[in-house]
């Protein structure tokens, strides 16, 4: 399932983000989906989100 189109992201599902602090480092963050904070309906570098925990990042992978 591919990450870079919004309609694959729904709040609720479990992913792994990097958010721009560790995108020189590549940091991988999992939580769960709060918002989805990209507007359009696809992004190359992935969907921004914002999980529970308040972090905000672009989705890099679905977790199941």
């Amino acid at each position: 399932m591919s990450v870079t189109k919004r309609e694959n992201i729904k709040s609720g599902l479990r992913v792994s983000i990097v958010m721009k602090a560790d995108q020189r480092s590549g940091k991988i963050t999992e939580g769960i989906v709060k918002d989805i904070l990209t507007n359009s309906s696809f992004h190359p570098h992935g969907i921004k989100v914002r999980l529970e925990s308040g972090q905000v990042g672009r989705v890099k992978e679905i977790i199941n």
